[in-house]
């Protein structure tokens, strides 16, 4: 299968990169400027994990795997440069049609951000679908986004809307790379991280990494139509699933204070940026409800185990 699937990635080929060696060589070739940070993501999703194969094609198998790596790109504020595509595929007939829509679906996304798929590896084992995704970017400015700049009074933001991925959007999502560098563009961003297990567990992270603690309000929470629609079905606020549901690969990011009017008034994109809190001294981690009543923030989102 393997030689199979090579000839076939041979046949796919365009020219990647100027002065770059793709897929065909032992290894891939790649001209970096000496005075830029390489910035480098990888991330493994697997049948029953992250995606069911009886319910996606394999082209959103390949799409989803290579969107979370480039999610996180887009949370540096950084640009992809390409991709490394590692597949551990079932053996049997159907294994080289997997490979080549897994491939297809990534490849396409890639193209779409400017992140060919350099290289990369298969193999097949008695054992279900495993895709790993290794993508090197660059920072268009002196330095990456980080979690640890958060400063108390610090707005905290979001792209898009939250929750109820579940019903199709952690497939399918887009990740925010256009979003998160022209955000840097408008305004001074002080940290910044992408939304995959959900604000309760992601926002913590932040936190911790800046030493600082936050308030958010519930009904600033931009809410989703897959929210309301789960809201429904569990019983539970919609607010709480845009809260707490994992796989929104939205961007969550925080924006100094003076700077908040002049992002607001800058900031034309389709993709809606909304204000759900501030960043606090100190180490607490503070929710207002629905009511204003202050509680603790509770980290009830989705946990890789």
């Amino acid at each position: 299968m393997e030689q199979a699937f090579l000839k076939y990635l041979a046949a796919q080929q365009k020219p990647a990169l100027p002065d770059s060696v793709g897929i065909g060589d032992d290894a891939a070739v790649l001209s970096w400027q000496a005075d830029q940070k390489l910035v480098v993501c990888t991330d493994l999703i697997s049948d029953e994990t992250d995606f069911h194969l009886v319910e996606v094609t394999p082209q959103q198998i390949g799409r989803k795997a290579l969107a979370i790596n480039l999610s996180d790109i887009a949370a540096m504020a950084c640009e992809p440069v390409g991709a490394f595509l590692t597949l551990l595929l079932p053996s049997g007939d159907t294994s080289l049609d997997l490979a080549k829509g897994i491939y297809e679906g990534a490849a396409q996304l890639g193209q779409t951000f400017g992140c060919p798929i350099l290289g990369g590896d298969t193999n097949s084992w008695p054992g279900k679908v495993a895709v790993s995704v290794t993508v090197l970017g660059r920072s268009p400015f002196d330095q990456p986004l980080l979690r640890s700049g958060a400063q108390a009074g610090d707005a905290i933001y979001v792209t898009g809307t939250l929750g109820g991925s579940i019903l199709g959007g952690h497939i399918d999502f887009e990740p925010r790379i256009r979003e998160a560098i022209r955000l840097r563009e408008i305004c001074g961003l002080t940290a910044g991280m992408d939304i995959s297990d959900g604000i309760s567990i992601d926002l913590p992270r932040l936190c911790e990494q800046s030493q600082v603690g936050a308030e958010i309000d519930v009904r600033l929470l931009p809410i989703s139509d897959a929210a309301r629609q789960m809201s429904q079905t569990t019983g539970k606020p919609a607010w709480w699933h845009a809260l707490n549901d994992g796989e929104d690969f939205e961007l969550l990011f925080t924006v100094p204070a003076s700077e908040v009017d002049h992002l607001e008034a800058q900031w034309t994109d389709a993709t809606p940026v909304t204000k759900i809190g501030t960043i606090q001294s100190g180490n607490q981690l503070v929710l207002l409800d629905e009511a204003g009543q202050r509680q603790p923030l509770k980290p009830e989102g989705f946990s890789h185990q």
